[in-house]
């Protein structure tokens, strides 16, 4: 009784055993879950600030319009711009951060989450089953160690009831007979009885041994392993999580670095120096007003030197002449320094704003004259091609465009001549300044000259890429007369549009990039690849691998060098 009483009691702490097992086990997937759910809540965090950061710099940033354009004078508001796109170069990264996390962390917990209950469920299996078998097999040993006591008490009855048969002298022969065949058919029973009981029982001690020292222990050790890897995967996690922040330090310090760098870049004294260079005006300062004795009748005259000409005193009354101090005056009709405002010469600003405007929109209509000329040169070379090869197209379908871009560049050239020589005006009523220094020296009125490849240095590609190299075949005469249109150019946008980018320069990574999302390339640290566009403003620049592969990578993973003679994506033929 004391040996069942002890297996009882060890079948049933082991199976309390088991219960708290399964407990801590699933205690410990919860945990992994929360674990996930608290990483993915930190990467939709990272997500939308980055996209808070992102719509604030777009926010701010200048509009194309010309009070901006007046603004970017300034080193204050380039240092602004400056700031702006670091901003959004650090929204970038934090992006990366969102992407990382995304990537090296709930990805791989989803996965191993699914591996980690699979496992548990199989373990715990195979203990319930083990434990249901030893159960099993207690109940059938139990069940033989009863019938051998059975059969013993049945055989101790038939050996009495022989024996009480076999002395009465008043049974039978056959009575006492009888009863001596049912004595040892019992004590046959029993003997069967107790050979099945002895042998059933070494098995279950054997099965009972594998089950306390093999099989459980084995199952244990199994649970420990899983719990073991589950801690240790968490730890990984955990380290992953700060390493993801800690390798975007190093841009993130860049972007700070050039924020201060733009404060730094800061110049006072120049931004003043630019405001009084912008507002001067150009006017003679008033002289002395002159003594009026209203003692004696006599003529009231006005200053040689003020503002008021001879002019306009003999047309005037002299008694309602009056000496203006010019830069006191509030003058109904309020200057305007915005482009497209007031008369088409500028007759209403100062002198000296009036010159900077008509500079500005000289040089303004060189740049369109010369992209004019290019797209002439470009369409030129096509129909070359054309004629050369008619199976590539028609040769006489650029001839309307090429005869557009001729009036074009006839009227453009029309307008500089125009304004040449409100310029000219100009500067002769400017005694301080020599002519020599307000000529643009890109036009003369009534002559034929060659267009200066200056407008070069400020003309962009169609992509918007800038471009330095000076066309050998830009320096064409202006003539009053008009331009031959049989030699004018004309894009067509579906011919352009299957041309390859050409690559403008190249650029090496200054560190790793993945490229998980559409339109992204991958990247190795200190890679060199070939730049076809360059960055916008979105902080993406657009580089090529080979033939096959391009696309876009963080501009603040790469180092840059643009070719000097790079035409961006100006590819006509």
């Amino acid at each position: 009784m004391m040996e069942k009483a002890e297996t009882l009691f060890k079948e049933q702490q082991l199976k309390d055993q088991f219960e708290n097992l399964e407990k801590h086990t699933q205690w410990g997937i919860e945990f992994v879950e929360k674990y996930s759910k608290f990483v993915k809540e930190r990467s939709e965090i990272e997500t939308n600030y980055a996209k808070q950061i992102r719509n604030l710099s777009k926010k701010y940033q200048p509009k194309k319009n010309s009070r901006e354009e007046e603004e970017s004078k300034y080193t204050f508001c380039r240092s602004f711009l400056t700031t702006l796109n670091e901003l959004n170069d650090y929204a970038g990264q934090h992006e990366v951060i969102a992407e990382n996390l995304t990537s090296q962390i709930l990805t791989e917990l989803s996965r191993y989450l699914q591996e980690l209950k699979a496992e548990r469920k199989l373990h715990f299996h195979d203990g319930r089953k083990a434990q249901q078998h030893i159960e099993t097999s207690w109940k059938q040993l139990e069940s033989c160690k009863r019938r051998f006591e059975r059969d013993c008490k049945e055989a101790d009855r038939a050996q009495q009831y022989f024996e009480r048969m076999d002395a009465d002298i008043n049974v039978t022969k056959a009575d006492v007979e009888k009863a001596r065949q049912q004595a040892q058919m019992r004590q046959q029973m029993a003997t069967d009885s107790k050979n099945d009981y002895s042998s059933y029982l070494q098995k279950f001690n054997q099965e009972q041994n594998d089950h306390y020292y093999t099989i459980i222990p084995s199952i244990f050790q199994k649970l420990q392993d899983m719990e073991e890897t589950r801690i240790e995967r968490i730890a990984v996690c955990m380290k992953t999580f700060s390493d993801v922040d800690r390798q975007v330090l190093p841009i993130v310090g860049k972007c700070l670095d050039g924020m201060t760098k733009a404060a730094e870049s800061i110049e006072p004294k120049a931004d003043s120096k630019q405001v009084v260079e912008s507002y001067k005006s150009g006017f003679e300062p008033p002289g002395d007003v002159e003594f009026e004795d209203y003692g004696q009748a006599m003529k009231r005259t006005a200053s040689d030197t003020s503002l008021t000409n001879s002019k306009e005193s003999k047309e005037k009354p002299s008694g309602k002449s009056k000496g203006k101090l010019w830069p006191f005056i509030k003058n109904k009709n309020k200057l305007s320094l915005k482009l497209g405002s007031g008369p088409e010469d500028f007759s209403h600003l100062p002198p000296e704003q009036r010159r900077k405007k008509l500079q500005g929109k000289i040089d303004e209509l060189n740049k369109d004259i010369q992209k004019e000329m290019d797209q002439r040169d470009a369409l030129t070379k096509m129909k070359d091609v054309y004629v050369k090869n008619p199976q590539m197209g028609d040769p006489a379908s650029v001839d309307p465009r090429l005869s557009e871009i001729g009036q074009t560049i006839e009227k453009l050239q029309f307008e500089v001549q125009k304004f040449e020589g409100w310029l000219a005006e100009v500067e002769e009523r400017m005694p301080s300044k020599s002519d020599s220094h307000r000529r643009s020296g890109l036009f003369e009125t009534q002559n034929n000259t060659a267009v200066s490849n200056n407008c070069a240095q400020d003309r962009e590609s169609p992509d918007g890429s800038y471009t330095e190299e000076q066309n050998s075949e830009t320096q064409v005469k202006v003539n009053t007369h008009p331009v031959p249109t049989s030699s004018t150019p004309e894009f067509d946008d579906e011919f352009d549009d299957e041309e390859t980018l050409p690559t403008i320069g190249t650029c090496k990574a200054l560190y790793p990039f993945e490229g998980h999302n559409e339109g992204t390339i991958s990247v190795t640290e200190g890679e060199l690849l070939f730049v076809i566009e360059e960055d916008k403003g979105d902080g993406w620049t657009r580089v090529r691998r080979n033939e096959d592969e391009e696309g876009y990578v963080p501009t603040s993973y790469v180092e840059v060098f643009l070719e000097t003679n790079a035409k961006g994506a100006m590819t006509y033929i």
